[in-house]
């Protein structure tokens, strides 16, 4: 039961992660707009290797694919956070797609405490279980899944919520009023 509610909240963010791109043309799902870098491309990029990682490589199940920024070692100098002209979106939705189903064999035949090893960990660090490695891979992708609908949001003011119409104009309004209530003293912050 419990490696079957993982599995179904790690879906619920690769949706996420997927919807981010809806509707947006080539040059906005590759356009980083925080200092970090980060688009949304990149993201799912990143998350390709993350899965094939992490729920394959590291219990044995090696992916069907190479990933050219493994093979060319690019992954160690962040080439998986971006993606190259070479690399449509079609492209690296598809080997997005093929992660998941390669993640969602090991979830099906793995148990959670299967062995692992994390080949790029230190070796004090590399041993670990399978279940281990499926919260981290859940939580690494909600976070990411997050990073995704703020770059969405400051691309078109599309956010991940289903928000109403008029939702930004309230926490704008709430943001510049004065701060009342416990633990407040009565000036005006």
């Amino acid at each position: 039961m419990t490696a079957d509610d993982l599995r179904h909240y790690l879906q619920a963010s690769r949706d996420s992660v997927v919807s981010s791109l809806d509707g947006l043309g080539e040059y906005d799902v590759r356009r980083p707009l925080v200092p970090s870098g980060t688009n949304l491309l990149g993201l799912v990029k990143h998350l390709i290797g993350i899965e094939f990682g992490y729920l394959g490589d590291s219990v044995g199940r090696p992916a069907p694919v190479t990933l050219p920024w493994v093979e060319d070692r690019s992954i160690w100098e962040n080439g998986d956070m971006w993606a190259k002209p070479d690399e449509s979106r079609e492209y690296l939705l598809d080997l997005y797609r093929q992660a998941w189903q390669h993640s969602d064999s090991s979830i099906a035949h793995l148990p959670l405490d299967a062995p692992a090893s994390v080949p790029w960990w230190p070796e004090h660090k590399r041993r670990t279980t399978f279940g281990h490695l499926l919260v981290r891979v859940v939580a690494e992708t909600a976070q990411h899944a997050g990073h995704c609908d703020v770059v969405r949001e400051l691309i078109d003011g599309r956010s991940g919520a289903d928000n109403p119409d008029g939702y930004y104009d309230l926490v704008l309004s709430m943001a510049s009023a004065p701060i009342t209530g416990p633990g407040t003293s009565s000036r005006k912050a």
